[in-house]
């Protein structure tokens, strides 16, 4: 499943992303932040991440900066203290 997300990203990045106008209000944009965190997480754990930001990912957000997290353990560990 992982790698035919891959794949479909790839494509739309290279061929469909690449012949309109950039609109994403987030860096990296939402394909690239997905397919990062793809290749960083399983898929299970990296679907969240991908939806979340897409939801964002709207007329009304502010956007900026917003990178992949490093380690998802790290987080949770910090939360908890």
């Amino acid at each position: 499943m992982r790698r035919i997300c891959l794949w479909l990203l790839r494509f739309y990045r290279q061929h469909i992303s690449s012949a309109t106008q950039a609109r994403c209000r987030y860096t990296p944009t939402c394909s690239a932040y997905a397919v990062r965190c793809l290749e960083e997480y399983t898929f299970l754990r990296a679907l969240p991440l991908i939806l979340w930001r897409l939801l964002r990912c709207n007329p009304f957000s502010h956007g900026g900066a917003d990178p992949v997290p490093a380690d998802l353990k790290e987080r949770n560990d910090t939360a908890k203290k």
